[in-house]
């Protein structure tokens, strides 16, 4: 069998998961490195070697396809950063930023896709991303609120909410920045992270 119809064979025995899978991938890095209006369900297919017809029978519309990917890389981002109850954050902050910065390496065209979606012309693209952020925030102030440290207010009080609201936006440029620099070291954005989490809340 030519190699060519040995990967189509293979393609088409993917099941439902495993090509949801593999088309949010395609549209990950589609996303990464374009503008949401420049991205084509068409080139999407193409390079997934799928047909229309059946990149839409998985989500609809453009919109239902963003909002997948900006989905999916929300999820990650929050497994891999969940707190450890019973932890204080100051001990296991370092541990949380060296999972998100590995997250952030290993999928780096999720990472810069999910980030992109606040400049969609699109209103309800940018709620999905909005409504992904929040849920990262609501994460870190439960956190800080199961630490006697900080205690159950924190998670009520608006200028916790700002603070860690400032510091996502703060350590998505850092990440992005690094991403496209390629430095300084992990160890050394991991430490500038957490060093400016610490300052803002304190």
């Amino acid at each position: 069998m030519p190699a060519n119809q040995g990967e189509r064979a293979r393609r088409s025995r993917l099941s439902t998961e495993e090509r949801r899978g593999q088309l949010l991938a395609v549209g990950a890095r589609l996303f990464s490195e374009s503008p949401y209006d420049e991205v084509w369900i068409e080139r999407v297919a193409e390079i997934a070697g799928v047909s229309r017809g059946l990149l839409y029978h998985y989500f609809p519309t453009k919109r239902d396809f963003f909002a997948a990917v900006v989905g999916r890389e929300s999820e990650r981002m929050l497994r891999m950063t969940a707190a450890v109850p019973g932890v204080p954050v100051r001990e296991q902050l370092g541990a949380g930023l060296d999972a998100y910065l590995g997250y952030v390496e290993t999928h780096a065209h999720g990472f810069r896709a999910f980030h992109r979606a606040d400049a969609a012309g699109d209103q309800a693209v940018r709620r999905v991303y909005r409504r992904a952020l929040a849920a990262q925030e609501r994460q870190i102030l439960a956190a800080l609120a199961a630490d006697p440290e900080f205690g159950p207010a924190f998670e009520s009080a608006p200028q916790a909410r700002l603070a860690v609201r400032g510091w996502l936006a703060f350590t998505t440029a850092v990440c992005l920045e690094w991403l496209r620099e390629g430095e300084p070291g992990r160890d050394q954005v991991r430490e500038l992270c957490a060093r400016a989490l610490l300052g803002a809340i304190a």
